[in-house]
């Protein structure tokens, strides 16, 4: 996790995928071509978090209303009726790519409806566009943008100090930016529409990570990191008076105006040698907390201090819960109880091992407690429990002696927050997931807290490879950055657990056998141990296969089709092929190191390669490999290829790059020749899926540029005519390295993202490849309603419907009526309608289907008051059902 969330952000981008230039413009027959649209629904296969949340920003004036920032993932916005996060930036673009970075949020105290995000990937040359400043005034529902004449970095080093985005409280108008790169302070008078620099203001920071960097990433100067207002220095529409900023200068880090910004100066006596990652001020008391550390974040940091510092009198003091001596971290993740000003809490951001550390004051710092203490080592003692049931991945399958525990409190959990309106609220982000409880105060009585994941609906993984199985249990196979990658036998719910033996860092590419789908590989980064690994029951289980000798990452593997014989094109060595589960490796010939493998879904014996512009293929399970006389294919190797399954020979190829070949390639002949389909202006990434009614050739799936348009697209026929299916709010940045469509589902489509999970959608357009859609089946139905969680006013349950009768459904329709009035507030895998008490719940076109003796599933979350009582009786329509 520490490295390999920077390497799956931006190992595709450079290598050319992204190129930065001008797209290529579209040739006259591309430019002919009409463009047919489908509506989707759209949701993520459940992972639930899955990468570093740097920031979480509360309302100050409105209960209840909350923001997450991610590092490459987008925002989102808390909704507390179901206890869910809702994304807010899927409408960012493939050409602002880099937007769904964010580096900073502020929401707006005056005007709730407002909220604010500073966005931008990266400072240095992997993100080809400035930053911008992101204004709403729905609460993220819609937004304008202001761009900047400068780059922000939502993923560099340094982005979990914070917030470097402030509204002023008094005259919401005004609204401060602190800029990375030497590129000063900023700020907007007229909400965030335009932005000047604050030409006075007589520090841009110096502090870089690693000044020999030559990539520019790490030795970027940080900037200024915070901005803080102190609310009492003004009046509601006058500018707030006093404010304290933070700078990333390890002798100058903290500077303060006391005249509305006019003029700034170096507090005086404050401690040097370190960075204050956060600034947050307790104004009824008058003290200016700030947590240190010696680096900037989030993975780094060996020493620290808490400081407090009085706003009245100038006075210092050092109110560090440990010694210098005894640290081994940084300090952030400062927060203040705004019902009860003299609690506050820090955590100890950058402790690895054993774990986190958070600590807590109920006495402005005088006096702490810790989460955790030895009480002999290496036992602990905690004051919390920890239940991860709804996330139970978070405990990596580890088993750890101590004192470390699985799951862990966290690492890298720089913002950590409690509820202004809630003292018993806590929220914290951290590499992983975003934890948080609800009886915080326990923490003061003695008894323990509960802490679980607070992150459903924040999706934050980068996807580098999808593969859907025509059979077995198994609906989906993900490789992913930071957490492997997981099995998916139902895209509603979160999985048990990532892939282990081994747990691959990142999982770089998978595949399984066509006619065998059983038989499954992937491959990935690991810091010790096998980069290879196997499955033979439908990628339940795994074991490790063997390196061949000079082995360093995972690059790409193919599977033959009946799982007989594997190819592998590791980092570090040449091609590789194999009979059986990879004990023993022998080159392949013929084919360059680096290329590209997949696997016909025919012929055992046929595998593809690709690499710098030449078609690799061999017809003896990957022995030698003979370039094909194919021309014409892009040049670089930013390229995605697959075969289809069911024809032997039939090969897809997309990719290139804006100043070259680009576009959409198809061979029937396995790769001797390729024909370009000159409808296509530029595509990325290739998958197939079942075919739709009527039709005998697989449906085509592309991450592409047709007729002027960038999007996501599907073909019924073989690419001569493309539906776009998504739209301008769902698009999710990147979405370039992996596409399939399901074998199973007509018009199911699985896509990847950098940093918004894996994406499916469903067509609205009633097409089931098939299947019917009548809502009246006949014969005996039970059904199982079950409620999985409640909490005040709300709840969410779990309807199973079974066919048992002898006779297939090809549709269904249950209807039920609550007997308290409970309130449906969204339901999943299932279109309701609800009426009063009354409800009815049809079948989506891909679960329309229920063979006797099997059972479909939704879920739901809701609303209730007073009592929240099961239904007692179902319908299918006329037939009672039995219930559970």
């Amino acid at each position: 996790m520490r490295r390999t969330r920077i390497l799956t952000a931006v190992l595709a981008l450079a290598a050319g995928l992204l190129a930065g230039t001008p797209p290529a413009l579209a040739t006259d027959s591309a430019s002919q071509v009409t463009l047919a649209a489908d509506t989707y629904t759209w949701k993520n296969a459940r992972i639930d978090g899955g990468g570093f949340v740097p920031g979480i920003v509360f309302n100050r004036s409105e209960k209840n209303l909350a923001y997450a920032r991610t590092d490459i993932g987008g925002a989102y916005r808390w909704q507390e009726s179901s206890k869910t996060w809702t994304p807010l930036l899927d409408s960012v673009g493939w050409d602002d790519w880099g937007h769904t970075g964010v580096v900073s949020l502020a929401s707006d105290a005056v005007n709730p409806d407002k909220v604010y995000a500073a966005v931008g990937m990266y400072t240095n040359s992997w993100d080809p566009k400035n930053g911008a400043v992101l204004r709403s005034s729905d609460r993220g529902a819609s937004w304008q943008k202001a761009d900047l004449p400068f780059k922000l970095g939502g993923n560099m080093p340094g982005r979990g100090m914070g917030e470097r985005l402030a509204v002023d409280p008094n005259k919401n108008s005004v609204l401060y930016l602190g800029a990375p790169s030497g590129k000063g302070l900023w700020r907007s008078t007229d909400s965030g529409a335009s932005w000047s620099q604050v030409t006075n203001f007589p520090n841009a920071g110096n502090y870089v990570q690693d000044a020999g960097d030559t990539s520019g990433y790490a030795s970027d100067n940080q900037g200024i990191v915070w901005v803080t207002f102190d609310e009492k220095t003004g009046t509601s529409g006058s500018a707030t008076q006093t404010i304290y900023v933070g700078v990333a200068d390890l002798q100058n880090s903290v500077y303060r105006s006391t005249d509305g910004g006019a003029t700034w100066s170096r507090l005086a006596g404050q401690p040097t040698g370190y960075l204050a990652h956060k600034g947050v001020l307790d104004a009824t008391n008058g003290y200016l907390y700030l947590a240190y550390s010696d680096k900037g974040g989030p993975y780094d940091g060996g020493k620290g201090q808490l400081w407090r510092y009085a706003t009245a009198t100038g006075t210092w003091t050092n109110i560090s819960p440990v010694a210098e001596a005894d640290t081994y971290y940084g300090f952030s993740g400062v927060t203040v109880d705004r019902r009860h000003p003299g609690t506050l809490m820090a955590t100890g951001y950058s402790s690895w091992w054993p774990d986190t550390q958070i600590f807590r004051s109920t006495d402005s710092g005088a006096t702490w407690t810790r989460s955790w203490d030895y009480t002999s080592y290496p036992t602990r003692s905690n004051r919390y429990t920890m239940d991860v049931s709804s996330s139970p991945w978070l405990t990596w399958g580890a088993n750890p002696s101590p004192p470390e525990q699985a799951p862990k409190l966290g690492w890298m959990t720089e913002s950590l927050e409690i509820d202004p309106f809630n003292s018993d609220r806590m929220m914290y982000g951290t590499g992983a997931t975003i934890y948080g409880t609800e009886n915080l105060t326990n923490w003061d009585s003695g008894s323990q807290f509960t802490i679980k994941p607070m992150v459903q609906g924040l999706e934050e993984t980068a996807v580098n490879d999808l593969a859907a199985p025509p059979s077995g249990g198994a609906q989906l196979f993900s490789a992913l950055g930071d957490i492997g990658g997981f099995r998916h036998t139902d895209l509603t719910k979160v999985p048990s657990m990532m892939y282990t033996q081994p747990n691959f860092t990142t999982t770089t590419s998978l595949d399984f056998a066509e006619t065998n789908p059983n038989t499954v590989v992937r491959v990935g980064d690991l810091d010790a141990g096998p980069h290879i690994a196997f499955s033979t029951d439908n990628g339940a289980n795994w074991f490790g296969g063997t390196d061949p000798s000079g082995v360093s990452g995972g690059g790409t593997v193919a599977a033959a089709a009946d799982g007989s014989r594997f190819v592998w094109s590791p980092t570090g060595a040449g091609v590789q092929y194999a009979t059986g589960f990879g004990t023993s490796w022998s080159a392949s010939s013929g084919i360059p190191a680096g290329a590209i493998v997949e696997s016909d879904r025919v012929d055992p014996k046929t595998f593809y390669g690709f690499k710098s512009g030449k078609f690799y293929v061999s017809s003896d399970g990957g022995a030698t490999f003979t370039a094909s006389s194919a021309t014409g294919l892009p040049s670089g190797d930013s390229v995605r290829f697959k075969a289809l399954p069911g024809t032997k020979g039939d090969v897809w190829l997309a990719g290139g790059a804006s100043d070259g070949a680009y576009g959409l390639w198809h061979s029937t002949n396995g790769g001797t020749t390729f024909t370009k389909l000159a409808n296509v202006e530029q595509a990325d990434a290739i998958g197939f899926g079942k075919a739709a009614t009527g039709a005998s050739y697989q449906t085509l799936y592309t991450s592409a540029k047709i007729a002027g348009v960038r999007g996501i697209f599907r073909s019924t026929d073989q690419g001569s005519t493309w539906t776009r299916i998504n739209d301008d709010a769902h698009q999710w940045g990147w979405t370039g390295a992996a596409i399939t469509g399901d074998p199973r589902v007509y018009g199911r489509v699985y896509l990847s993202t950098n940093g918004r999970g894996v994406i499916y959608g469903d067509t609205n357009s009633g097409d089931n490849g098939g299947g019917g859609t009548d809502p009246t089946p006949t014969g005996a139905c039970a059904v199982t309603y079950k409620i999985t969680n409640q909490w005040s006013g709300g709840f969410q349950a779990d309807v199973q419907l079974s066919n048992t009768g002898t006779s297939a459904w090809t549709g269904w329709s249950l209807r039920w009526t609550f007997p308290n009035g409970q309130t449906i507030g969204q339901l999943w895998n299932a279109d309701y309608t609800q009426s009063g008490s009354a409800v009815t719940a049809k079948n989506v076109t891909w679960n329309a289907n229920v063979a006797a003796g099997s059972s479909v599933s939704f879920g739901f979350t809701g609303s209730w008051s007073g009592t929240n009582g099961k239904p007692t009786a179902f319908k299918v329509g006329d037939q009672s059902c039995a219930v559970s």
